[in-house]
């Protein structure tokens, strides 16, 4: 694998991040709460407050006869989330829980039902302006599809940088040199096409290609699902090195607990729409407090000599298989319907220790003595203050 300190090496375009942005509380009002630090010691850069994103599917003919209702999705359901200034945050959770839909709300790629989004702590109404849509790029899954297939690199930076005037006219060559070796490209690349590269190559062109417009916050949706397991190690460091080189905040989405763990500052689990856990990602990977996060940690196959496995030992059995659907509704919609759904906590009629209480979904709870974690769970009540080692006590 490549030295981390040589992805990003070459001359670095000085990106100027504008003045300092003082933003306000960003802790929503009622009981529904996003944990985290202090707002007077870090600007929130990106949030969201009680964020729904719904899609109505379609009906047939002979649905109309019968007067079936319209199937509505739920996917993304009451979400509060924020991001910190130099901060990554992982998204994660299985397939169709939400996490690409709620990502897309952020950037603005989808209009919200309802709730807010706020930039550097102002709501934003009728979406993203120009300017913030500048400052907020994507790196998007699948390098296959998300690039041109006739037209050269330097062809899709340079019409970027001068339609959105980075750079003077006489200068969009050296950006775009500039840009390649920021992410380990040569210089030659700017005259060939997507085709004539490797799948992790054409992932760094896309992480290029979001880096041209100078942003501060980047949205990785799935960035490395679609790359072999040595080529992820080698665009999950660069990303880390030019998190650490450029100032960005990030956003990262993904359903591989192992490469989340390795980026990720803080990480929010997310199921059937809704923010079931968040907290530091060395925290909730060795103390996970929800039941469908210990499931989900103790479902990723793994040896039992290595290093983190006593970490989750106990939260749940070698490769743990959550029973029963996720819905009683065969339908294709049956994950996330709004009719017929019921109350009560979405993963009750999955979850091995669920109880009467289980009910009435309860908010996001702060753990006991840990004010930047939190769970929508009842048990979280019933856990016990973590024990603070005494200075110069060793175990």
């Amino acid at each position: 694998m490549a030295d981390r300190r040589q992805l990003g090496s070459g001359r670095r375009p000085e990106f100027d991040r504008g003045p300092a942005v003082n933003a306000p509380s960003t802790t929503p009002t009622g009981d529904r709460t996003e944990p985290g630090a202090d707002a007077t010691a870090r600007v929130e850069v990106l949030g969201a407050t009680g964020l729904v994103q719904y899609f109505v599917g379609s009906r047939n003919w002979t649905d109309r006869l019968r007067h079936v209702k319209v199937p509505v999705v739920k996917a993304v359901d009451g979400v509060d989330l924020s991001l910190m200034e130099g901060e990554t945050l992982g998204l994660v959770g299985e397939s169709g829980c939400g996490k690409s839909t709620l990502s897309r709300c952020l950037m603005g790629l989808h209009r919200p039902t309802a709730g807010e989004i706020r930039y550097r702590g102002v709501p934003v109404q009728d979406g993203l302006t120009p300017a913030q849509r500048r400052t907020t790029q994507m790196i998007f899954q699948d390098p296959y599809s998300s690039l041109n297939p006739r037209m050269k690199v330097g062809q899709m930076l340079g019409e970027l940088l001068r339609f959105h005037r980075v750079v003077p006219r006489h200068r969009v060559d050296e950006r775009s040199r500039e840009l390649m070796s920021l992410v380990g490209l040569p210089a030659d690349a700017l005259g060939r096409t997507p085709r004539q590269f490797s799948g992790g190559q054409r992932q760094r062109i896309g992480i290029a290609r979001a880096l041209a417009l100078e942003p501060t916050v980047l949205i990785a949706d799935e960035a490395v699902s679609a790359l072999d397991v040595s080529v992820q190690a080698t665009i999950i460091n660069l990303l880390l090195d030019l998190k650490e080189q450029l100032g960005l905040s990030m956003v990262f989405v993904s359903h591989n607990m192992a490469v989340v763990r390795q980026i990720s500052d803080r990480i929010a689990v997310m199921y059937r729409g809704r923010i079931v856990e968040t907290g530091p990602a060395e925290r909730l990977f060795s103390d996970p407090a929800h039941p469908y996060t210990q499931l989900l940690l103790g479902s990723v196959p793994r040896m039992l000599t290595s290093p983190h496995a006593a970490e989750v030992e106990g939260t749940a059995d070698p490769l743990a298989v959550v029973d029963g659907a996720p819905d009683a509704d065969e339908s294709p919609f049956a994950a996330h319907l709004v009719e017929g759904e019921g109350g009560g906590c979405r993963f009750r009629p999955r979850c091995p220790v669920a109880i009467a209480a289980c009910a009435v979904e309860p908010a996001l709870l702060t753990l006991p003595g840990e004010a930047d974690r939190a769970a929508a769970c009842w048990h979280v009540t019933e856990r016990s203050v973590p024990a603070v080692a005494e200075p110069g006590v060793t175990s």
